[in-house]
């Protein structure tokens, strides 16, 4: 029997092109895991979309001349194109400025209010001098007055984890252009986080099978809860449904509160898109479904705290009870696979630094698998990693192409040249058999890492998987084998069965290869699936046309099992899957980016 999956992909702001760093934390983790689940059967629902309300967009849109929608359209296209490029299998890849969002947003807020979850308090907000425009805590910086970090921003201090109000830094500055803000008096809704302590504990000390950083961060976060503003000073953002607050264009929802209620509403807007508006509740009221989110280090707080609280309120579950809001109960997070940084020269991507490799320019050159490969290989799933082109060259010269592309091309081309199909094992011995005992076995053993998030580990099985298919080859020397055909046929039938099964256990990781090789292995039809990029018509804004990520999986052929080979089947000539990258390349790097050593 199949379980439902909910994939939670963190938002990306739709203020700039994404980079490689992005993807490391969220896309190439989140789809190898859908891929997984879809390939055991499971019922995938993977949202996520781009983040388009908040300053960052206002700072943006003032950059370039335009108006907050000219740049959220335009950056949305760019991140949604980047996404499909990567082969990130949405089922809904959608944005913030849909009406389905705003209406969604309005309808958890009212609940939580509805429940007592929701208190008005008067607050002081920093303000620009020189624009007169207010400066959310995340633009304010400065030293943190508990553990004493120079760099703590206005919500919270990274190094200690602690919440912070950006009043109480010492020496704050504006992240825009350095100015000392300016604090005044302003009225505001704020979350009532201690009325969670006791339930959000209880659920946190549940939570034992987390990622370690996971873990290790959400230890304090109960200890010390305060209220958290919902509503910013701001014209652009989600209207906030009360009277005395509609009313005032310059108060909306605050960027973080919208977003994380994003995951819900992109669900909803998936399901009234397929004609089924209560499709959803499979994966959101439903006990025993999985829902796992996937998110950099620096989103844990959000998720693990401030997002279940919200789900606890709207539920009427807090530590002061209250009614189920209109959907329901909400389930709430099963995992939350956070990763950890890639960082370039010791520090994180960062474009005003020029330490930064766009994702576009990354695909353009070296395609989406290798990027899949070295994130999934030696990326930074439980700490952090710098990114070198030295190691990114040492991967896919002496990894991707010299174990798994020489094995795909020499096996088939070996059969190619003597048989012309695949052959029949008419002769096998105990090397054979053991081998084809280790293939069939790592599907336990990958599938398990992976249905835990456990990408690295379980990449390396498979890896490993692929070593010994060509030290058994190496061993059985088939090319020696002319005046024993039946003894060769059975190494070459055993070399392209694990071909194969090899090629379903790295179909998650390398999508777009995992297709070329089921080809070159006689195979018709789409092996692995890859997501579309279409424009739609807002479900409630007539006339805002909108691009989405989505696809239909369901016709792919890739089954998370080993299935015998057809013997007989034709076989052409291969062309290699895998080119090796110049050795040069892990001195200099490429002209258009930074060098990375």
């Amino acid at each position: 029997m199949s379980s439902h999956v909910l994939t939670a992909v963190a938002w990306p702001y739709a203020n700039g092109p994404r980079h490689i760093g992005h993807v490391s934390g969220i896309g190439v983790p989140s789809d190898v895991f859908s891929r997984y689940q879809r390939m055991v059967g499971n019922r995938v629902l993977m949202v996520s979309g781009s983040d388009e309300h908040g300053t960052p967009i206002l700072v943006q849109a003032e950059k370039e001349g335009l108006t907050p929608q000219q740049t959220v359209d335009k950056y949305h296209r760019v991140i949604a194109e980047d996404l499909r490029g990567l082969g990130v299998t949405y089922d809904l890849y959608t944005r913030t400025t849909t009406g389905n969002h705003s209406d969604v947003v309005q309808q958890i807020f009212l609940a939580l209010h509805r429940n007592g979850y929701v208190v008005p308090k008067t607050t002081t907000g920093a303000i620009s001098p020189s624009t007169g425009r207010t400066l959310p805590d995340r633009y304010v910086e400065g030293t943190c007055p508990i553990c004493g970090y120079d760099g703590a921003r206005g919500d919270q201090c990274d190094n200690c984890g602690n919440q912070l109000d950006a009043a109480d830094l010492i020496n704050p500055r504006s992240r825009i252009n350095g100015e000392v803000p300016q604090f005044v008096e302003t009225e505001h809704l704020f979350l009532d986080l201690p009325a969670f302590t006791e339930t959000l504990g209880k659920w946190l000390a549940s939570k034992t099978g987390w990622r370690p950083n996971v873990l290790n961060f959400t230890k304090n976060l109960v200890d010390d809860m305060r209220p958290r503003p919902i509503t910013r000073d701001l014209d652009w953002g989600v209207t906030i449904p009360l009277d005395g607050w509609r009313e005032q264009p310059l108060k909306k929802f605050y960027v973080w509160f919208d977003a994380v209620i994003g995951y819900f509403s992109a669900s909803v807007e998936w399901a009234r898109r397929t004609g089924d508006p209560d499709a959803w509740k499979a994966w959101w009221n439903d006990p025993a479904s999985e829902l796992v989110y996937f998110m950099g280090k620096d989103n844990i707080t959000f998720h693990a705290q401030i997002w279940p609280a919200l789900l606890l309120g709207h539920n009427g579950q807090g530590d002061h009870g209250g009614e189920p809001g209109p959907y329901g109960e909400l389930n709430l997070p099963s995992e939350i696979a956070s990763s950890e940084f890639l960082t370039m020269s010791g520090s994180k991507f960062s474009t005003s630094r020029g330490t930064v490799i766009y994702l576009n320019d990354f695909l353009r050159e070296y395609g989406p698998d290798s990027l899949r490969y070295f994130i999934a290989a030696g990326g930074p799933e439980t700490q952090d990693v710098d990114f070198t082109w030295d190691e990114f060259v040492r991967r896919i010269n002496f990894e991707l192409a010299n174990e798994w592309g020489n094995l795909v091309n020499r096996s088939i081309s070996m059969a190619h040249k003597n048989n012309g199909a695949v052959p029949a094992p008419t002769a096998p011995a105990a090397a054979d058999a053991e081998l084809l005992a280790l293939s069939k076995a790592a599907f336990d053993t990958v599938g398990g890492h992976l249905a835990r998030s456990r990408f690295r580990a379980g990449i390396s099985e498979a890896m490993k998987v692929v070593s010994a298919a060509n030290r058994y080859l190496s061993d059985q020397e088939p090319w020696k084998l002319k005046d024993d055909p039946g003894r060769r046929d059975a190494v070459l039938h055993t070399a392209l069965q694990v071909v194969q099964d090899a090629n379903t256990l790295l179909t998650p990781f390398l999508p777009h290869s995992a297709q070329q090789v089921h080809e070159a292995l006689g195979g018709t039809g789409v092996w692995a699936s890859q997501p579309e990029l279409q424009d739609v018509e807002d479900l409630d804004i007539p006339g805002r046309i909108n691009p989405i990520l989505t696809g239909d999986y369901t016709k792919e052929q890739a089954r998370w099992e080993s299935t015998p080979i057809e013997v007989g089947r034709p076989l052409e000539k291969p062309t290699p899957i895998f080119r090796k990258l110049d050795p040069d390349l892990a001195e200099t790097g490429p002209e258009w980016a930074p060098i990375a050593k």
